[in-house]
């Protein structure tokens, strides 16, 4: 009997998108496995864009909601599959409750909110494993195991995030919203669901937009509708004469429509978001501003990635705001860094850039 995976997805759009190492690590390692992912609403599409998984679940609760009682119903919906093992990317114990409601004899994640009666494989050390997605991808063994890797040096096989992109569909979007030539595109990405602290400002992203607008390409501003000010903002920064040459296209586009869109760019400036992580694994050079964060936990998983960030004491404090109000960790990220980081990667003298896992 071919072993049979429920894996419980993350609820964030950049940690799915790296969760798909995972997914393609069983797959190399186990080619006749089935293996099944759940996802809130909103990443199902992303995840039907990774080939190595065979069915997405929708996920029929909000983030952050317990429900016991529905978590159960849904567990018990699931038992009929007979899936063999289950893996818990998040670290919540709601997340572990289906599994263990399901009767899926194995049941394995990381230690986390005392869940230790859901789950009977527990991975318990992170400090050998500080990028996320190695954590992740150590879910593949079981800890007990002798061939277990006991540190990120331990995996071999560090595949990196691969997203399905159709480039037709995404010449016909982004005709369709008025987009003109497709050559030299550099795509935006301004937003950071988690909050100001992960921001660069956006007189910055305008400065960039503009001098590559000049250079003879067209800025493309990419993000969901909660991103529109972000847009708003560098649009009224940039100079009169280089807006025609700027397309805001946020909350315009389907997540598989951003995929594909993606696959259009030559390059791609933007903060640590989801977005970010999208466009790393579309193979397309990324330039990636890191404020609070670090790309020591979660770095773009792509060779083609050149990172920005300050060496100011007070980060990364993993902060949503800045606590001392001056956002200098982002503020003293210039746009003639990032414009000499694009020429850079464009130029071919990027192999692999400081954040890459």
């Amino acid at each position: 009997m071919s072993d049979k995976y429920l894996i419980i997805g993350p609820s964030w759009l950049g940690d799915m998108v790296m969760a798909q190492s995972l997914f393609m690590m069983l797959r190399k390692r186990h080619p006749k496995a089935v293996i099944h992912v759940t996802a809130l609403p909103f990443c199902v599409p992303l995840v039907k864009r990774m080939p190595e998984v065979d069915k997405v679940i929708p996920i029929p609760f909000g983030h952050g909601q317990l429900r016991v009682l529905a978590r159960r119903r849904f567990g018990k919906a699931l038992a009929a599959e007979h899936y063999t093992e289950a893996l818990i990317l998040p670290h919540s114990f709601k997340s572990a409750l289906i599994p263990f409601f399901a009767g899926i004899p194995v049941r394995r994640g990381w230690l986390g909110e005392s869940r230790h009666f859901v789950l009977n494989q527990i991975w318990k050390n992170k400090k050998p494993f500080p990028l996320m997605v190695d954590q992740y991808r150590a879910l593949a063994w079981d800890p007990k195991d002798e061939d277990a890797p006991r540190s990120s040096d331990g995996i071999e096989q560090k595949l990196l995030p691969a997203l399905s992109t159709d480039l037709e569909n995404a010449k016909d979007v982004y005709a369709r919203l008025g987009g003109g030539s497709t050559e030299k595109i550099l795509a935006l990405c301004p937003g950071a669901s988690y909050g100001p602290a992960k921001k660069w400002p956006a007189e910055s992203f305008a400065a960039v937009a503009s001098w590559w607008i000049g250079r003879g390409g067209r800025a493309v501003i990419m993000g969901a509708g909660k991103e529109r000010d972000d847009a708003a903002a560098i649009l009224s920064a940039l100079p009169p004469e280089v807006k025609a040459g700027c397309l805001d296209l946020t909350g315009k586009t389907a997540i598989t429509d951003s995929v594909d869109l993606m696959g259009l760019a030559e390059a791609v400036l933007t903060n640590d978001s989801g977005l970010m992580h999208v466009a790393a694994a579309t193979g397309r050079p990324v330039v990636a501003v890191f404020g609070s964060s670090t790309p020591g936990y979660t770095p773009p998983l792509t060779e083609k990635t050149e990172i920005l960030q300050t060496d100011i004491k007070c980060r990364p404090c993993f902060r949503r705001t800045c606590k001392y109000g001056h956002y200098k960790c982002l503020r003293d990220i210039t746009p003639e860094m990032a414009e000499d980081a694009l020429l850079k990667l464009l130029s071919g003298g990027s192999e692999a850039g400081s954040g890459n896992a």
